[in-house]
């Protein structure tokens, strides 16, 4: 069976054009890396968890922001490389990303150490125009990009 993760996707019209609110990946493993490494607010659906309720408490979680109630666009379910399925949501709303406030997860760092450390999920937040957002974002979630500006074209 397919790991299921569910996300949502923020974004905010600037005259014509639409920028989206992207994450950063916290820890140590990215912590150098930029260009294809960011991602919309997303985690693992828990077993008998509506999929649009994980979407929200994990953008609630990663990123500390209240999404506003109503008005999703289902942007689908997306396979990403690794086979996980992406099901996201887009909705129209605005944050500051000096306020994100993200939750911790714990790991052995550095490796064969023996010394577990945190890191923040999320280490920061940026809104990005399309041309740099899908030069930003992981490539199996380019996809995600594309549909949300052909819905809003």
């Amino acid at each position: 069976m397919a790991v299921i993760s569910a996300g949502l996707l923020l974004f905010r019209r600037r005259g014509a054009h639409a920028e989206v609110f992207l994450v950063h990946p916290g820890g140590p493993y990215w912590a150098k890396k930029d260009n294809g490494a960011w991602s919309v607010p997303k985690g693992l659906v828990d077993p008998h968890e509506d999929e649009l309720a994980c979407a929200r408490r994990e953008f609630r979680e990663e990123t500390g922001f209240e999404p506003a109630a109503g008005g999703e666009r289902d942007l689908g379910v997306h396979r990403q490389p690794s086979g996980k399925q992406l099901h996201i949501w887009a909705i129209e709303g605005d944050c500051d990303p000096a306020k994100l406030s993200s939750n911790l997860f714990e790991m052995e760092w550095p490796p064969k150490s023996g010394r577990r450390q945190q890191f923040p999920e999320v280490d920061r937040g940026a809104w990005f125009d399309r041309a740099e957002a899908l030069l930003k974002i992981t490539p199996g979630q380019r996809p995600i990009l594309e549909r949300l500006y052909a819905e809003l074209a």
